[in-house]
């Protein structure tokens, strides 16, 4: 392709001098939520649609909510409710990355907006701009999902409840050192006097330990 352009005389394109889109998300990941949705098939086989937050510097996980009609007004109130959420923590957040998905309206945007949060649109068909979502819906399914059959909304939702408190507090993540999003890793005792307890969570599909006196 070099030796065509060169042939033809036109020269290569200028070096690009901006941030990557990867430097960008690691520079500016204090201040950055994404959001996406993901789908889980009943026994009965009743779709639903999972709507999600991550923040990018700590991987802390919000599910917003569970429901089988995802329509721009559901999603609206979804966002309104997760601004409640954050209360006095909202303004360390600067950006928002979503796709391009019609469930994401312009009220959506505004509720945002309202908080001096800029919407970034990820490219058309290019998962990998938002792949922070992307990681953790590949974790809920191996880790939860993949694992159990779902009934209804309210078994999928009692579930992921419990999955994602296992997650923001319990599970290690090597991005942050092998603390939780909620966390930190605890100094050990000296060996002669550790004694450590096992909580099992959803029926024993997950496990966490902790140091007890």
């Amino acid at each position: 392709m070099w030796l065509l352009l060169n042939r033809a005389g036109i020269d290569p394109a200028p070096r690009r001098a901006g941030l990557t889109w990867r430097q960008f998300l690691s520079a500016q990941a204090e201040g950055i939520l994404a959001t996406d949705f993901f789908h889980v098939d009943t026994v009965l086989l009743q779709r639903l649609y999972v709507l999600f937050v991550i923040e990018l510097a700590t991987r802390r996980v919000h599910v917003l909510g569970v429901t089988t009609n995802p329509s721009g007004m559901w999603v609206t109130q979804q966002a309104r409710n997760l601004l409640m959420d954050l209360a006095d923590r909202i303004g360390q957040f600067t950006f928002l990355i979503r796709d391009r998905d019609a469930k994401f309206t312009d009220a959506f945007d505004a509720v945002f907006a309202s908080e001096g949060i800029w919407i970034l649109r990820t490219p058309v068909r290019a998962p990998r701009a938002n792949a922070y979502a992307e990681r953790w819906v590949g974790t809920v399914r191996r880790e939860l999902l993949d694992r159990m059959l779902i009934m209804g909304r309210r078994h999928l939702e009692t579930a992921l409840s419990g999955y994602v408190a296992h997650y923001n507090r319990h599970r290690p993540h090597r991005s942050l050192g092998q603390a939780p999003p909620l966390g930190t890793v605890a100094s050990l005792a000296p060996a002669a006097i550790v004694r450590v307890a096992r909580r099992d969570r959803l029926g024993g599909l997950l496990h966490e330990y902790a140091q007890v006196a």
